[in-house]
C-alpha cells in the first residue's frame, strides 16, 4: 500500500434480511468503506429493493475470494461482517472460509485486522424483517446460540448482540483510529 493511501473499513454482507435497512443506513454515514458481498447478500439486497452509496463493491464472483489479498496489502483496518446469517457465524466458529465473507474474516484474523461482527441470530426469539415490509418471528436453535457465544472467544473479534452495539463497536474502533463518520 502507498504511505499516501488511507486504509479503510471493509464490510461485509450476508444473505441476512434481518437488520439490513439498519445496517446499510450506518453504512452510508461512512466514510472510506468498502462493501463485499456474498452471492446471497447481491441477491437479497435486489430481493429487498436496498440501496448502498458505497463506490468500491466486490462480490463474490472467484473461487478463491480474490479480494482477499487486499488484507495482504494492509488497505483495511477494520473488518465489519454485518448483517451475519447463522450459517456465516457457524462456519468462522468452524473455521471453514469457503466463500468471499468467511475467507475474508480469516484472513483479517491471519493479518490481524480486526472483526466486528453483528451476527443475526443473538435471541431465542426475534422478529425479523422479510422481503415486502412483512415482519416474521423467528426462533434461533441452540447451536446458534451457542456459536455466537463461541465467535466471541476470537481473538480480533468483537461480537454486537444489537444494533446499538454494532453501532457503538464501530464507532469505538473508529475512534481508536482517529477516524471520523459523516
Amino acid at each position: 500500500m502507498k504511505q499516501t493511501e488511507k486504509r479503510r473499513l471493509a464490510w461485509a454482507l450476508t444473505g441476512s434480511g434481518h437488520y439490513l435497512r439498519e445496517c446499510l443506513d450506518i453504512i452510508n454515514q461512512l466514510e472510506d468503506v468498502d462493501l463485499f458481498l456474498s452471492k446471497a447478500a447481491a441477491e437479497i439486497l435486489q430481493q429487498y429493493g436496498y440501496k448502498h452509496n458505497v463506490g468500491r463493491v466486490y462480490q463474490d464472483k472467484t473461487s478463491s475470494s480474490v479480494p482477499v489479498e487486499l488484507f495482504y496489502e494492509g488497505k483495511y483496518h477494520t473488518l465489519v461482517i454485518a448483517p451475519a446469517t447463522s450459517n456465516t457465524v457457524a462456519k468462522m466458529v468452524a473455521g471453514i472460509s469457503d466463500n468471499l465473507v468467511t475467507n475474508l474474516y480469516a484472513q483479517a484474523g491471519k493479518t490481524r485486522v480486526a472483526s466486528i461482527v453483528f451476527a443475526c441470530d443473538t435471541e431465542p426469539e426475534l422478529e425479523s424483517e422479510a422481503p415486502r415490509e412483512n415482519v416474521v418471528k423467528v426462533y434461533p436453535r441452540r447451536i446458534d446460540l451457542e456459536n455466537m457465544e463461541k465467535l466471541k472467544t476470537f481473538e480480533e473479534t468483537t461480537v454486537a448482540g444489537d444494533m446499538q452495539q454494532l453501532k457503538a463497536a464501530t464507532q469505538t474502533r473508529l475512534a481508536c483510529l482517529k477516524i471520523s463518520s459523516s
